[in-house]
């Protein structure tokens, strides 16, 4: 069996995940794993699911090194698994790491852990530029973050059940349920509310 694995940081940029999706077939992914979640999380709940779904003699394909992983540690991790279920990991177009004999190459291992270490280091990188940015923008005058809510903000439908709230007639749970809203949205509505 051939594993495809495609990752992008968030839902709304499902552009990128498609055209992974769409290079991961071309490359003779028979099933394909898809995880919204950031590069350095410690949990890819899909990633986990491919790793435990794959047999001995299985292969696992992805289009990057960043996609796999975006911290040095959590690669070597994945390469002991891959070691031990005997499998073999494709990077496309770039390093294969075959470990289904039980053996590795050890140039292929150095390459993929040495990709690691730049993935790791373009992500403290991007940090970097992310936190110089707002540190500027802030100098500048500019307000960073959400903007701040007011007694305007807060929708309708939260404001026809309140009455319900302070009646005790509905507690914090039920207002949250009824309005759709988060227990910490509700909170924040009732501090405004006042």
């Amino acid at each position: 069996m051939t594993y495809g694995y495609a990752r992008c940081s968030t839902s709304e940029t499902r552009q990128d995940i498609n055209r992974q999706v769409r290079e991961l077939k071309s490359a003779g992914a028979e099933e394909i794993f898809l995880e919204y979640e950031h590069g350095d999380s410690k949990i890819k709940s899909q990633q986990t699911a491919m790793l435990n779904a794959a047999q001995p003699g299985d292969t696992v394909i992805t289009l990057e090194v960043p996609r796999l992983a975006r911290s040095t540690q959590q690669l070597c991790e994945i390469i002991d698994v891959i070691r031990e279920k005997r499998l073999r990991l494709v990077i496309v177009g770039s390093i294969t790491l075959d470990c289904r004999t039980g053996q590795t190459d050890p140039m292929s291992e150095a390459f993929l852990q040495m990709a690691g270490v730049f993935s790791q280091l373009e992500l403290a990188m991007i940090r970097a530029r992310v936190r110089s940015g707002m540190e500027n923008a802030r100098a500048k005058g500019a307000a960073i973050g959400r903007p701040r809510s007011t007694a305007e903000d807060i929708p309708a439908v939260f404001l026809r059940h309140y009455a319900a709230y302070k009646e005790g007639r509905m507690n914090v749970s039920e207002l949250a349920r009824i309005t759709q809203l988060s227990r910490g949205t509700v909170y924040k509505y009732l501090r405004l509310l006042g």
